[in-house]
């Protein structure tokens, strides 16, 4: 998500903080590594940050670096920013050190492995988190009511709406890079069934239509990779179990107060380690 006045002060920290390989031994054959995404891979505020990119809140232990040096990749360019959407593969994103460039310039005909994670930020997922947010649950009313009144269920229809342009993506980036293996990373479990008020300050209702709709997400891209010649690498399993309800060390993802040095509502280092590891192993088998 971008900051600006459309968001609270809570949703700009959120959002500007979430948002074809081979072993070793194969590293010939898998030497160019581009990472493309949003804070979701980025795993901003983790440290150490990337200089590179202070504005993109990278960090130099997400997930695509845990992935390229598992599988020996001679070279990584992971362009992956916070706050990225689809539009900011193809356009300049900004950040508040100024634009970044259009993540697919990270491409060429070098290019062997892409690892892409987008979704999140298109359709909102953090603003509508934010705004479910429930500290009375049983006197504050439930928000998947107001998100599915009349029977329209609005996260749902901005998954389907955006769904065609993250196939369109994907096509974008087998155009830049025709040589490359491209894997669609999804966004995993971030709670489990009925939450865990107060811990992540959702109703039980609310916590499983938000993991509802990750899932929904997870499946648009799935569908998308699946059309367009890439491949989904769904983590909802490997992360299962590591969610924001679990203790530290064993949780992978933060809810609102981090008791990582990690953004809220993403993936810490612990998160970003388990989640590059199983990437690397689930790719050098196929």
């Amino acid at each position: 998500m971008r900051i600006g006045g459309r968001t609270t002060a809570l949703a700009a920290i959120a959002a500007i903080t979430f948002g074809t390989l081979a072993g070793p031994a194969s590293a010939a054959t898998a030497t160019e590594y581009v990472a493309l995404g949003d804070s979701a891979a980025a795993g901003p505020l983790i440290p150490p940050q990337d200089p590179a990119s202070y504005g993109c809140l990278r960090s130099l232990v997400d997930y695509p670096h845990v992935v390229a040096k598992k599988i020996g990749a001679a070279k990584l360019t992971d362009v992956t920013c916070s706050g990225a959407k689809t539009v900011d593969l193809s356009g300049s994103q900004p950040t508040f050190t100024g634009p970044a460039a259009p993540q697919l310039d990270a491409l060429s005909s070098r290019t062997s492995v892409v690892t892409l994670t987008i979704g999140a930020n298109d359709v909102g997922l953090v603003p509508a988190v934010l705004s479910c947010l429930n500290l009375a649950p049983g006197v504050q009313p439930d928000c998947v009511d107001r998100y599915t009144a009349g029977g329209h269920d609005q996260l749902a229809e901005s998954i389907a709406d955006f769904e065609p342009k993250w196939g369109a993506a994907i096509s974008a980036i087998a155009k830049r890079a025709p040589k490359a293996r491209i894997s669609v990373v999804g966004y995993g479990t971030y709670l489990p069934h009925n939450g865990c008020w107060p811990v992540a300050p959702l109703s039980a209702r609310d916590a499983d239509y938000i993991q509802k709709t990750i899932g929904e997400l997870d499946a648009a891209l799935a569908r998308q990779a699946a059309a367009h010649g890439a491949r989904f690498l769904d983590i909802r399993g490997v992360t299962s179990g590591h969610d924001v309800c679990q203790a530290p060390g064993v949780k992978w993802y933060e809810s609102l107060v981090p008791t990582a040095i990690a953004a809220p509502l993403h993936p810490n280092e612990a998160g970003m380690a388990g989640i590059g590891a199983y990437v690397a192993g689930k790719l050098a088998r196929n």
